[in-house]
């Protein structure tokens, strides 16, 4: 027994002696030979991928070095250049109504109304407008909320609100898809450019000067860019929020990062772009809201904006009153 005591104390202490040496052996001495060291470092942080047993394959990268450049332009020229975006809209409207004023129906309201939209038409406006403002301010809260919102909430209130807007945005996202499909299979035919729209753009849409009213269609040409950057950007922020909805499932970390800031960049634009929409028709044009509000707008109204749909119109009524021979 003794002597195994011994043997096993001899071997104990053989291995405290060799395991120092080989620990230090590993590691170079200050100023001696820093290149492998140096190149394995360089290699972790360019981001090189090592081997690991569990299925996901990206643990293997220690250090993914694409984080820090995507950090920089979420937090940096998204942020910045976005926030400066939707003020600059919300004054320049401001200075267009005190130059303006609200834009009246020149000939007066007559009290005769024509129908605009019909049901069908006006719930998907709404299915599409609801969905996109949740999503606007949710996101918003996202992207901001840490610089505006937590000073004033307090961390706990501020996690509530973060939390809560996060699932909101995930699951508000498919009613706008929804209704951005709706919206292009409804109204696609009414907004394909015409000659009017070149006449239309030429006189500012007689936005900025009185009895300077175009001649227009259904739509004019500002609601045909509208639909149009409605229905291609929608659908841009449509397919980056499917991405990020599943992480990892059709695209690989660096391309998320990547469609995360195009999704936030997308949906700043479209903010600033729907805030104007907003403006027009509520406070910025007489009788403009009743179209998606009843459906049905001043007779006066529908001539002055829009008189060669309204000559279709009437052309289409008296055809169909026209007796049979």
């Amino acid at each position: 027994m003794k002597r195994l005591l011994s043997v096993l104390a001899l071997c104990a202490a053989l291995l405290l002696a060799v395991g120092p040496a080989r620990a230090q052996s590993t590691l170079p001495e200050p100023g001696r030979n820093p290149g492998t060291s140096a190149e394995m470092w360089r290699d972790v942080r360019q981001g090189i991928r090592g081997y690991v047993s569990i299925p996901n394959k990206q643990a293997g990268v220690l250090v993914q070095s694409e984080g820090e450049l995507w950090r920089n332009w979420r937090n940096g020229p998204v942020s910045s250049w976005g926030s400066w975006l939707l003020l600059g809209v919300i004054v320049v409207l401001a200075i267009f109504f005190a130059l303006r004023g609200r834009i009246r129906v020149e000939s007066g309201l007559s009290g005769r109304t024509i129908e605009r939209f019909n049901a069908l038409e006006r719930g998907i406006h709404w299915l599409t407008a609801t969905s996109f403002i949740l999503l606007a301010l949710t996101g918003l809260v996202v992207l901001y909320g840490r610089y505006v919102l937590l000073p004033v909430l307090g961390p706990s209130a501020f996690a509530g609100l973060a939390q809560f807007s996060k699932f909101v945005h995930n699951y508000i996202g498919i009613a706008f898809i929804v209704g951005l499909v709706l919206t292009f299979i409804v109204w696609v035919r009414w907004n394909l450019p015409d000659r009017c729209d070149l006449e239309w753009l030429k006189k500012g849409g007689g936005l900025f000067k009185k009895h300077t009213h175009p001649p227009s269609r259904k739509f004019n040409a500002g609601q045909k860019l509208l639909f149009w950057s409605v229905v291609v950007f929608g659908a841009a922020l449509s397919v980056t929020g499917i991405m990020l909805l599943f992480p990892l499932y059709w695209a690989d970390l660096q391309q998320m990062q990547t469609a995360q800031l195009v999704h936030a960049a997308l949906a700043l634009f479209m903010i600033a772009v729907i805030i104007a929409h907003i403006y027009i028709g509520t406070i910025g044009m007489e009788g403009a809201f009743d179209a998606m509000g009843t459906g049905r707008v001043d007779i006066n109204w529908a001539i002055e904006h829009h008189d060669l749909w309204v000559e279709e119109m009437r052309q289409r009524r008296a055809a169909r009153q026209q007796p049979a021979e």
